[in-house]
């Protein structure tokens, strides 16, 4: 029997067998992606003329001040939450390196993916402080308290739970920086945020592949965690200093909620690999892709029931104006 058979049992599949059999399709997508993925220059999309020295080392140093970037409050709060994210590069790579390993095509892809997603955390945070958009001290002082932390995945103990939650949240930070750019206010801000949209969703689409092989090979894990994933699914910045409200504040300014979750990341996915309409299971299986549906139909309830609030909110803002 191939650690390929579709009719390896469920209790047959070890992380290291999976690894073992997706490693073609790994080194497949990695080719795809090495085709079509261009490199950029950071220092190219930030605005060197606008900055100017801080206080303390500098006599001529000029204190930050909100009114010094046409940035908007809600563009600000984003950009605060996505660095930070950002920030913890070290941690996922020590993840992903410790459940895919360093050799052969998984290996090529941890260093290649590092390497791509490095490029996000210089490029937004010279952009932040040569433009002015956040203050520097308080942005320093949530850097150091956040990866003071660290970061532990809720999907470390397992490849299959790993592979899964990426393929959705790749998408959802290419969602959650497209939306903070849009929501900006600042051209330069959008330009630049776009750039990295499209490295996080080519990364989606690796993922997404693979998980799509993984469906292949082990259907009824595979499936139970997409499941789990899902229903748990947090963002990896939950962990930094005061994520809950900046997250409130994401949702009312649209740049992140349950609807665009809903619609714009799970969906999306779900759609594409059919994952909804696989047919063959086992019983856990049919139990996972009956339990994930159930709850894509109470996520949407939920969705729809912040839809109101939020329009209520506006109606009620623009009622005021008009005042």
């Amino acid at each position: 029997m191939t650690l390929t058979s579709p009719h390896l049992s469920s209790t047959g599949w070890t992380d290291a067998r999976l690894l073992y059999a997706l490693e073609e399709v790994v080194e497949k997508e990695l080719e795809r992606h090495l085709k079509v993925t261009k490199d950029w220059m950071p220092h190219e999309y930030v605005p060197w003329s606008d900055g100017r020295n801080f206080p303390a080392l500098f006599e001529d140093g000029e204190a930050w001040d909100r009114s010094q970037s046409k940035v908007t409050d809600v563009g600000r709060i984003a950009l605060v939450v996505n660095l930070l994210t950002e920030d913890n590069l070290p941690s996922y790579h020590h993840e992903i390196a410790t459940l895919f390993g360093r050799d052969g095509a998984w290996g090529t892809w941890v260093h290649r993916w590092t390497a791509e997603e490095g490029r996000h955390g210089i490029v937004m945070r010279d952009y932040l402080l040569a433009s002015r958009a956040v203050d520097p001290d308080e942005l320093e002082r949530f850097r150091m308290a956040h990866m003071s932390e660290g970061f532990e995945s809720d999907n470390r103990h397992s490849m299959l739970h790993s592979v899964a939650y990426v393929a959705f949240q790749e998408l959802a930070t290419r969602i959650s920086h497209r939306n903070t750019g849009h929501q900006s206010g600042d051209p330069v801000c959008d330009r630049m945020l776009a750039r990295i949209a499209l490295d996080e969703n080519l990364h989606m689409i690796f993922y997404r592949n693979l998980l799509g092989a993984a469906f292949e090979i082990a259907p009824d894990l595979t499936m139970q965690a997409v499941r789990d994933v899902v229903v748990g699914f947090r963002m990896p910045g939950h962990g930094m200093p005061g994520f809950e409200r900046a997250a409130a504040q994401m949702a009312i300014g649209e740049i992140y909620n349950l609807r665009i979750h809903h619609d714009d990341v799970l969906q999306p996915v779900l759609r594409f690999l059919k994952v909804l309409q696989i047919e063959g299971l086992g019983p856990d299986g049919l139990r996972a892709q009956e339990e994930l549906g159930l709850y894509m139909n109470g996520l949407d309830s939920e969705a729809s029931k912040f839809d109101e609030r939020l329009a209520a909110r506006k109606a009620r803002m623009a009622a005021r104006a008009a005042g």
